[in-house]
């Protein structure tokens, strides 16, 4: 919902996206836990440097195990 100027609400269609093809990179540390990055592949430029998610390897479950 997007609201208009004089403050009343107007619905908008949200389109579902297309899935992204991930791409995933564990860096192993010895003193520090292991971080996973996860970016969609094929980006480039501005886009590769502001879309990636960085976690803990501790957090990150199989798909399966979420079925």
């Amino acid at each position: 919902m997007s609201l208009t100027p004089d403050g009343a609400g107007s619905a908008t269609t949200e389109r579902p996206q297309a899935p992204h093809e991930l791409s995933m990179t564990v860096v192993e540390y010895t003193s520090e836990p292991d971080r996973c990055t996860v970016s969609p592949r094929g980006l480039s430029g501005v886009a590769k440097l502001s879309t990636w998610m960085t976690v803990d390897t501790e957090v990150v479950v199989g798909l399966a195990a979420m079925r």
